[in-house]
């Protein structure tokens, strides 16, 4: 059987999971995944603009291209569940990384530059905050926590932008999300790798 809605957002272009709203309108639900577990004091530092080739791999809309995308995450988690986040459309680097992650009780690093990651290593470290690091490369990611981690050289920068990665980001989102949930519950730290040709989440060997 099948049933025909129209999107909310109107505006909606490209694919997207969506539950129904009522007889005629289903609503997009692909939106961040720690809002909706219940993790409301949440910052995000990220000094990008929405490109278009953003829009096959990120929950983003062609409206929104050419706007910042922390600000347009916090606009849209605003819309969504009423939860205030704060965004910071600024580049963060060893310099100004105690003043933009200044009081922090853990650090989330998706950033897809070399040294983004390296100053958010050196800054979880040196001031003692519990960092997990979630990266890409080919067919392949990995959930990492700080004392493990290894920076990537910079030629592995900005892999999750090609169009046929978004299966794997979304299997690393909700892996990641789970292994985020699981040490704020227990304090267990794991380190996990995801394959999407197999589909397959195992402990990473160190």
């Amino acid at each position: 059987m099948i049933y025909t809605f129209k999107p909310q957002p109107r505006n909606f272009e490209g694919w997207g999971i969506f539950k129904p709203v009522n007889e005629k309108i289903a609503g997009v639900v692909d939106e961040p995944n720690l809002p909706r577990s219940g993790f409301c004091q949440l910052r995000v530092v990220d000094r990008d603009r929405i490109e278009e080739r953003n829009l096959s791999t990120q929950p983003y809309y062609r409206s929104d291209v050419g706007a910042f995308k922390a600000k347009i995450l916090a606009n849209n988690l605003y819309r969504a569940l009423g939860v205030k986040i704060e965004a910071h459309s600024k580049e963060l680097t060893s310099a100004n990384s105690d003043r933009r992650l200044a009081n922090s009780a853990a650090i989330v690093d998706t950033f897809d530059n070399s040294v983004g990651r390296q100053a958010l290593k050196d800054y979880s470290t040196s001031a003692d905050i519990p960092c997990v690091h979630v990266g890409l490369a080919a067919d392949y990611s990995e959930i990492i926590w700080n004392q493990h981690y290894r920076v990537p050289s910079p030629a592995n920068d900005d892999v999750c932008d090609y169009p046929l990665a978004r299966n794997l980001v979304m299997l690393t989102v909700a892996v990641a999300c789970e292994v985020i949930v699981g040490f704020v519950a227990t304090k267990e730290q794991q380190n996990l790798t995801c394959t999407i040709g197999d589909f397959a989440v195992r402990p990473l060997i160190l």
